[in-house]
């Protein structure tokens, strides 16, 4: 089930031009980013380190190509879509918010999504049914949401690294299911939550974790992320670059009430507490 909006934040939609500032390696490669995913796991509740120097910068890609998909695209195994756009028609043919839409690209358990970007519309984007792994996935302008998260086991491991994302009305990422989703060396702009983890799906589950580490974030924007306080969920920020929001109105870490009765969620409360949300100020740096 997907989560019912919560406040949705109504942006533009227009294209935005700004400056990438987002980093990465060409040739980190699969290994690095399990590398970079076990590190942080196990330091997610540490007090962050001295910062390393920032990564080069990499720019939005060019598409090789475009394609136009009329049914939802399966995968198992990994999946390299060679930079070419990727757009819903017919029955994925939409770019709002209902609720209930298919997605472009459905992964199975343990699969990989590189090298993909998904233009207007794209439906609901992306589903993960179990762990997987969207390496250099970008969001040319998000429809419902960019990618759902929806494993059902407690050791299923999301992995973002690389990749981004514009113009997504409500959220980006949406972690419907249990265990863990890292978010590393991405960017997002003009949108309204980075990650939210289902705060009224009928089926909800305990201690899910989110980090989210050496990503730019550029305004507007409304939050970065969103938990459930009272499932035990946390999540950790580290290396958070925050662009054009000198009024401090992009919130870093909201915590909230889930339930599982399709109710509108109650906010508990914002800002780092040590607990489910864990971050201190030296984490993000506002330009």
């Amino acid at each position: 089930m997907t989560q019912r909006p919560e406040a949705r934040v109504r942006h533009r939609r227009g294209r935005v031009k700004r400056r990438a500032v987002i980093g990465g390696a060409a040739a980190f490669g699969l290994l690095g980013t399990a590398v970079v995913t076990t590190t942080m796991l196990s330091s997610a509740g540490a007090a962050p380190s001295a910062s390393a120097p920032a990564p080069a910068a990499a720019s939005w890609p060019t598409a090789t190509g475009n394609r136009s998909v009329g049914a939802t695209i399966k995968v198992t195994g990994t999946y390299d879509g060679k930079y070419q756009r990727f757009r819903g028609t017919g029955a994925l043919g939409g770019d709002g918010q209902d609720e209930g839409q298919d997605p472009v690209f459905q992964l199975a358990d343990g699969a990989v999504l590189k090298n993909v970007i998904l233009g207007t519309p794209a439906a609901d984007g992306v589903h993960c049914l179990g762990s997987c792994t969207l390496q250099n996935v970008w969001w040319e302008d998000v429809g419902e949401d960019a990618a759902t998260f929806k494993g059902t086991s407690a050791s299923a491991v999301y992995t973002v690294h690389g990749g981004g994302a514009r113009h997504a009305s409500d959220k980006v990422f949406q972690f419907n299911g249990a265990g863990k989703l890292v978010v590393t060396r991405f960017q997002v702009s003009d949108f309204g939550k980075l990650v939210r983890t289902c705060g009224n799906c009928s089926t909800q589950y305990r201690d899910r974790q989110v980090i989210i580490h050496d990503v730019d974030v550029t305004a507007p924007g409304k939050s970065i992320v969103g938990i459930n306080a009272n499932y035990g969920d946390t999540a950790a920020l580290r290396k958070v670059r925050i662009s054009g929001d000198g009024g401090r109105k992009i919130t870093p870490c909201t915590r909230f009430q889930g339930n599982s009765t399709g109710a509108e969620p109650k906010v508990l409360g914002t800002g780092p507490d040590g607990t489910h949300c864990r971050y201190t100020a030296a984490d993000l740096t506002y330009k």
